[in-house]
């Protein structure tokens, strides 16, 4: 009678995956019977591709074939929240301060994990942040860039000279705004003294 009830509690795992999403194994206990020998089953079929430890993708499939997961949809399943900003530190080289490496790994600010995390076959750095906003922009890339230099592959000295020189270009409100919420405190310091000299 197993033998036959079996197949149909598989399908019924089958049945639920969207292509595209990421699971937790958490997130198909309320569907599954057996979920560690079905989500071993549904790996060995190809319904599923085993991320990470307890994380699974449905592949979605193009005329190029298979699509890797969404970086935003690997970390909110991840993190289990949608509470996250996600970036590559290429960005930066957007702002205008002479930078111009580039760099092939995604950094996370969260409020959850720390540390280099692999995820499939992407690697994410993780920082955990008390204060980011959702969304990118000129002048949080700005003040960002300032408090990470010393770790990028740049010249420190440059970018602080290139940094003073364009202050003007940015909105004042908006990137004193941006100092305040998001600078650390020797961003805080050396901005503030442009400022002054500039004033």
């Amino acid at each position: 009678m197993a033998d036959h009830e079996q197949p149909s509690a598989l399908e019924q795992v089958r049945q639920v995956l969207k292509p595209g999403r990421v699971y937790r194994r958490a997130d198909l206990l309320a569907v599954s019977t057996s979920v560690d020998r079905h989500l071993q089953a549904l790996v060995q079929a190809g319904d599923l591709r085993k991320l990470a430890q307890g994380l699974y993708y449905a592949p979605r499939k193009s005329v190029f074939g298979e699509l890797p997961p969404d970086d935003a949809e690997l970390v909110r399943s991840f993190l289990r929240d949608d509470d996250f900003l996600l970036f590559s530190p290429s960005a930066y080289n957007t702002v205008g301060l002479g930078t111009t490496q580039l760099y092939n790994r995604t950094v996370v600010y969260n409020r959850k994990r720390h540390g280099h995390f692999r995820l499939g076959n992407r690697e994410f750095d993780f920082r955990v942040k008390p204060r980011f906003p959702h969304a990118l922009s000129a002048e949080f890339l700005f003040v960002d860039l300032l408090n990470n230099v010393d770790e990028l592959a740049e010249d420190v000295s440059a970018v602080w000279a290139c940094a003073a020189s364009k202050l003007k270009q940015f909105d004042r409100d908006g990137l004193s705004q941006a100092l305040r919420a998001y600078g650390n405190v020797t961003t805080r310091k050396r901005l503030e003294g442009v400022f002054r000299a500039a004033a």
